[in-house]
């Protein structure tokens, strides 16, 4: 298995190399520090598995995975972050990661992400997964009518708007609202919003 791992972080490369490099289906490890010479080693390359930082100083590490699936590499992608972030974990599903895990976990679970990023399958720090469920658990509660109104919201649409577009009155979106306030404990529209564009949950 060829991998290449990228992170700005010198100290955080060597750690991984070390690691990696005593298991035995790991054949070459790559390094790189930055999002160009990551899809210059990704074209040329063409590792099985890539890990990768979402942050590589003022760069965005999920530009390499956009323009590596434009070259149509078979390479897989698994996020090694220190960012637990919903709308982090969002971001990097919505471009097609194949793996998230965060850095504080211990050097087995990320060699065991590695594994089953390798089979095929999808691997996603349980960290995160447990805030989904509990996002979820909360979501749940909402009628269907409330989670419209809910998304509306999250467009920034005032209550005149929200009436039109569900075609329900100015009077029915303030009670929706009242409810979905209560159920989710937010106070304002804001949090609303907030909720919204940061829910796992509503974004997939």
């Amino acid at each position: 298995m060829k991998m290449l791992i990228v992170d700005d972080h010198p100290m955080v490369r060597k750690g991984l190399v070390s690691t990696l490099s005593a298991e035995e289906n790991v054949e070459e490890i790559k390094e790189s520090s930055g999002v160009e010479e990551s899809v210059r080693i990704l074209s040329s390359y063409d590792p099985d598995i890539a890990i990768l930082d979402l942050r590589l100083g003022k760069e965005d590490g999920l530009d390499i995975v956009t323009q590596a699936r434009e070259m149509g590499t078979k390479t897989k992608f698994l996020i090694l972050t220190s960012s637990s972030k919903k709308e982090d974990f969002i971001r990097a599903q919505k471009v097609g990661v194949d793996g998230f895990i965060l850095k504080e976990a211990f050097a087995e679970d990320i060699i065991y992400a590695i594994h089953v990023v390798a089979r095929g399958k999808k691997f996603y720090d349980p960290e995160i997964t447990q805030s989904a469920r509990a996002e979820d658990d909360e979501l749940r509660e909402l009628t269907s009518r409330e989670r419209d109104v809910l998304l509306e919201l999250g467009k920034g649409l005032n209550n005149i708007q929200i009436a039109n577009r569900l075609y329900i009155s100015e009077n029915t979106v303030k009670k929706h609202i009242g409810s979905i306030f209560s159920k989710l404990g937010i106070n304002h529209r804001v949090e609303a919003a907030l909720y919204v564009n940061n829910s796992i949950s509503l974004n997939q």
